[in-house]
């Protein structure tokens, strides 16, 4: 009896104490405080949270650079250290290419770039980054300009849309960690394969060509959230839009990223939820009226979603993933230039 005892002892032990650990784990993961967090709140709860730095250049992720961090000045100009230059990663950070969480597709003869990519392909990439289903995820971006904003945006709104609720971003990214005298660490990324299941979407996040050829007509409110110059047609990108369409969709206001993101320091960090609305009734733009945002390929757009729709708590408010550049693949849409509406 005594034997048989043992033997159910040592059977079941292992399976009690990995399901220990597990609850222990899940338990551990911290209580986001909300969209935004800030450096001292990440310093506090790093160990129970999944870091993703998402960027262009994984030099800057894995290697030392020789410039200093230095503060934007007046008229864009660096600090005495030449231009801000922010390297390395936050302890344990895991390294996300922002290629990789965008795709391309044709549209007629028109190359649509930088899409949300396809379910698989996105749940390939976050299991790779060794996020859970029940992860805590921060995002984090190099920190040190708007675009960088946008990155980190954009894979906070396609982990949104892919039914992962638990994230938030880091205010000023890794550029206002670093600028803080806080912990940098070097070298590749490592994870254990994580277990993210991706879920079909959800389309009230998403706006197609047709929503926004329905909004020219009243409804839905839009938002070009590129710079002036682009959205009055003085000049346009060609790399994403065709020569025809010079200037904004029709009925369009403009609410530039740079009204959303604070550069003026050692980071771009966002501005706070009143500034976003004080700047909002300047321009005539209603944030809490059902909104559509756009820019040439989404990914500022995803910038002025997450204040609108996560800070101001607009839950009616979509990207046109396509934006300027899939719009542009047809001369029969229309295009206003040298309006401001």
């Amino acid at each position: 009896m005594n034997r048989l005892l043992l033997r159910l002892w040592h059977v079941f032990l292992p399976v009690t104490c990995l399901a220990g650990l597990l609850m222990a784990r899940a338990a551990l993961a911290a209580a986001l405080p909300g969209p935004l967090v800030e450096t001292d709140w990440l310093a506090q709860n790093l160990p129970n949270v999944v870091v993703v730095d998402v960027r262009s250049d994984e030099d800057s992720f894995t290697k030392k650079a020789r410039a200093g961090i230095g503060g934007m000045q007046a008229c864009g100009a660096g600090g005495s250290g030449g231009a801000a230059a922010v390297s390395g990663h936050i302890p344990g950070a895991i390294y996300i290419p922002w290629d990789q969480i965008r795709a391309d597709r044709k549209v007629g003869d028109v190359k649509v770039v930088g899409d949300l990519p396809p379910k698989s392909a996105f749940e390939r990439w976050m299991t790779r980054s060794g996020i859970n289903k029940d992860s805590a995820v921060v995002i984090t971006s190099l920190g040190e300009t708007p675009q960088d904003a946008v990155e980190a945006a954009r894979l906070y709104w396609s982990l949104k849309y892919y039914g992962h609720d638990n994230v938030a971003l880091l205010n000023g990214g890794t550029a206002k960690w670093a600028s803080e005298g806080r912990e940098i660490e070097y070298g590749k990324s490592r994870s254990e394969k994580g277990n993210f299941e991706a879920g079909e979407g959800r389309p009230e996040l998403l706006a197609t060509t047709d929503d926004v050829q329905k909004a020219t007509g009243g409804g839905a409110q839009l938002l070009d959230v590129r710079g002036q110059e682009v959205y009055l047609g003085l000049t346009y990108h060609k790399e994403f839009v065709q020569p025809h369409a010079k200037g904004h969709i029709p009925g369009a206001k403009n609410f530039p990223l740079t009204l959303f993101v604070n550069t003026m320091g050692p980071a771009a960090t966002f501005y706070s939820p009143q500034q976003v609305k004080d700047v909002a009734a300047l321009l005539g733009v209603d944030p809490s009226k059902p909104t559509i945002a756009y820019c040439e390929t989404g990914g500022q757009a995803a910038v002025a979603w997450f204040a609108l729709h996560e800070l101001l708590g607009n839950k009616n408010v979509r990207v046109y993933d396509g934006s300027m550049n899939e719009w542009s693949s047809d001369k029969s849409r229309p295009v206003v230039a040298m309006k401001i509406e």
